[in-house]
């Protein structure tokens, strides 16, 4: 692949990755509720998704999803749910007398890094997505090496964006002021949450 072209794929990738939506609300809640490591974990886990995605774009197992419809409705339906379900979550802690900044039992790695993959792996939009994009990159008799670089490419930059979202809102000031406003930030994530999982059931 030559490097103009694989410029090309990574612009389309960070522009692809800095698009606001659920993975966002996702990451963003697990680093104000939970810390640093738990949204770095989150995004890192959404990239794993994003990256499996890729992979079955590339290899053919993507165009199955995208144009089978009953499959495709189908994993929209669980990612609604999941939304559903996670904004409840959001809304029933906000509900907590007890809730205070720094205060309150955690979630565990395994839940933020759960929560990062199932908001991907629920996601056939981006089945959609990488068809699309790919289809400007794969080429008959493609080298696998360069199948890799497509998968690793779209990979790594989700990872890196929501690494970086996680680094910057957890900055000590803003984290801070954050957490003391917890309750109003669950409450909002909640209500983004689900609204996003009305906008992803609906056609």
């Amino acid at each position: 692949m030559s490097l103009m072209l694989w410029l090309s794929l990574l612009l389309i990738c960070v522009l692809g990755a800095m698009s606001p939506g659920p993975s966002l609300a996702v990451v963003l809640r697990q680093t104000v509720s939970n810390g640093r490591g738990h949204g770095i974990l989150a995004g890192c886990s959404h990239a794993l998704g994003v990256g499996l995605w890729a992979a079955m774009t590339v290899w053919g197992l993507g165009v199955l999803v995208n144009e089978y419809q009953p499959l495709y409705q189908l994993i929209t339906w669980l990612g609604a749910g999941y939304l559903v379900w996670l904004g409840i979550n959001a809304l029933r802690l906000a509900a907590t007398p007890q809730l205070q900044a720094g205060q309150g039992a955690k979630e565990s790695y395994w839940q933020a890094a759960r929560s990062g993959a199932f908001i991907s792996l629920l996601n056939p939009k981006l089945a959609v997505f990488f068809t699309a994009l790919f289809s400007q990159f794969v080429t008959a008799g493609q080298t696998l090496s360069d199948q890799l670089i497509l998968v690793l490419t779209a990979t790594l930059v989700d990872g890196a964006w929501y690494t970086l979202v996680a680094l910057l809102f957890s900055q000590p000031r803003l984290l801070d002021w954050l957490r003391r406003h917890l309750k109003r930030v669950e409450q909002l994530t909640g209500v983004v949450l689900i609204g996003l999982a009305v906008r992803v059931a609906m056609p």
